[in-house]
């Protein structure tokens, strides 16, 4: 990545500033997710380039070095001065604030410095949201087969009667010191204590049930809330809800994959929707008050005369809304008016456009036809 540029990698300018960082790491990371790109090993790439890139950018102090002297700059910085990730659950944990948690299945310990708690598996699981859903957030069933708290323990891992007891060769406090000897004399090193591994209590009674583990293969009914404005490739993090844990340690979390059901009225741009309007030419000449679709149900719409194909309009606040944390309102929905050329006509209908498609009114002038250029330049620029 040494011939990357940091700015061309998140899509931004030089100037754009931290919101606008944030939100084209989010697009470019959703758009080479590795649950998006399966096996992909350019967008894994690409993944952790801008993953690189926003860890440099998002930083002032990085972001000032960065641009006085480019990615030599950034030597010594702290972080990983440039020399990006390598791992992807790495990536997950470090931008939390974007993927709502981490991925993978960090199944051994978490907790404090002395005794320590099992911590469960992570899930990943998909949903398919309509765009009326994602308009106002919507709450999901999922029937999950998982690791859930043996019924017979109550999760401790002991026989009913039983509790695990203080490990004896730690004292309960999940670590032993013991003396090395090294280059420099005797050292004391602080290990887990083997007995325990770093526990602090033992099971000795073992319950039947789960074999002493507190965990049995289950089946459960999750809901998990979906915010609104979630978008395709989004990640949602549902804290607490995945693999529950050896000996009642930390749960692990649940992680959703948002995919959107293409919508029969609407194509979504970030939180605009667009609408196509197909007019009559009697309609877009005249005038005429239509009828057009929201998510919530209909809108009138007036139609000025003389209204010119490639027109757009909009209905202020009735797209979607922004994701709780990364904006505000509601986006708009777009109408994009098309006229409608009929392909056959009647012997009625054929004679009165020959007497109108010469008059003068019916033939563009000069200012129509750079109006309408313009709008045309204006919405490829």
């Amino acid at each position: 990545m040494a011939d990357l540029d940091y700015y061309e990698i998140l899509g931004v300018d030089k100037s754009a500033g931290e919101a606008d960082i944030k939100k084209a790491y989010r697009k470019v990371a959703m758009k080479y997710h590795p649950d998006k790109n399966p096996g992909d090993a350019k967008a894994e790439e690409k993944f952790k380039e801008a993953a690189e890139a926003y860890e440099v950018l998002r930083d002032p102090e990085k972001r000032q070095r960065y641009d006085q002297f480019g990615k030599a700059g950034l030597n010594g910085a702290g972080g990983f001065g440039g020399g990006g990730f390598t791992d992807i659950n790495d990536i997950f944990s470090h931008f939390s604030d974007i993927f709502g948690g981490g991925f993978g299945g960090f199944g051994g310990f978490g907790g404090g410095a002395q005794t320590q708690q099992y911590r469960g598996g992570d899930l990943r699981l998909k949903t398919r949201l309509t765009l009326e859903e994602i308009s106002t957030g919507v709450t999901k069933k999922f029937k999950v087969k998982k690791q859930v708290n043996c019924d017979e323990c109550g999760g401790n891992g002991c026989e009913k009667g039983h509790h695990p007891e203080t490990c004896s060769a730690c004292n309960g406090s999940g670590y032993v010191v013991r003396s090395v000897r090294s280059i420099f004399g005797m050292v004391q090193q602080q290990t887990p204590c083997p007995t325990c591994r770093g526990e602090g209590k033992v099971v000795k009674n073992k319950c039947r049930k789960c074999h002493g583990e507190g965990t049995v293969s289950g089946e459960e009914i999750v809901e998990i809330k979906i915010p609104a404005g979630v978008a395709e490739g989004m990640v949602v993090n549902a804290p607490g809800k995945g693999h529950a844990a050896k000996r009642n340690g930390v749960a692990g979390d649940i992680q959703v994959l948002i995919e959107e059901i293409p919508h029969e009225h609407f194509v979504r741009d970030d939180n605009d929707l667009i609408y196509n309007l197909l007019l009559t030419v009697g309609q877009a000449t005249l005038g005429d008050v239509v009828e057009v679709p929201t998510l919530e149900g209909k809108a009138r719409v007036t139609i000025k005369s003389g209204t010119q194909p490639g027109t757009r309009m909009r209905l202020r606040s009735k797209g979607l809304p922004a994701v709780p944390g990364y904006g505000y309102g509601r986006g708009d929905i777009v109408i994009n008016i098309s006229v409608y050329i009929p392909e056959t006509l009647s012997k009625e209908e054929r004679k009165a456009f020959e007497m109108l498609k010469d008059a003068e009114n019916m033939m563009p002038n000069k200012s129509i036809k750079d109006k309408i250029f313009n709008s045309f330049r204006a919405y490829f620029s």
